[in-house]
């Protein structure tokens, strides 16, 4: 089975970044909507009416969710893209993505509708998308044993084996 050739750097770096701001997207989406849930909660608190669940219970969900829906969408949207090694990006994406938010989650959890700081979540989309471009080196094909140039060549004696037939 012959494998796919490389995809040419350009197009990777566009679907990285393509996929990452996808990916940054959603994970904020789920991060801030969840912490909603904690804002939520702490007011109907403070009114005598609690909704059962407790603020750090939220705010624990709020993070380990954002955690795993970005590798989760940085994988499939780089496999969908047609690459195969997107494992460098993921790793990058999603350390970089927990760097931002531990930097900016004071602002997410102290009021609604606000958004983690432009700059850093450009500079995770910059970094996700340019750590595409890492690959690993695929691992050499062994190599078949080479047929002789010219097919007319005499078999010399030291490589016939006893099941070839006397000629």
């Amino acid at each position: 089975m012959a494998s796919r050739p490389h995809t040419p750097p350009l197009p990777r770096l566009f679907k990285a970044v393509v996929v990452t701001c996808i990916a940054v997207g959603a994970s904020h989406l789920v991060l801030s909507d969840t912490l909603r849930f904690a804002l939520v909660g702490q007011a109907s608190a403070a009114l005598g009416a609690p909704t059962g669940y407790g603020e750090a219970q939220v705010f624990t969900t709020a993070l380990l969710n954002t955690a795993l829906v970005m590798p989760l969408v940085l994988w499939t949207g780089m496999r969908l893209g047609g690459e195969r090694q997107p494992g460098a990006m993921v790793l990058v994406g999603s350390v970089g993505w927990i760097v931002a938010v531990w930097n900016g989650i004071d602002g997410l959890d102290d009021s609604f509708g606000a958004i983690l700081p432009v700059r850093s979540l450009a500079l995770v989309v910059g970094v996700t998308a340019l750590s595409s471009l890492v690959r690993r080196r695929s691992p050499a094909a062994p190599s078949a044993p080479c047929a002789p140039a010219d097919p007319s060549a005499p078999i010399r004696p030291g490589n016939v084996s006893e099941t070839t037939p006397a000629s």
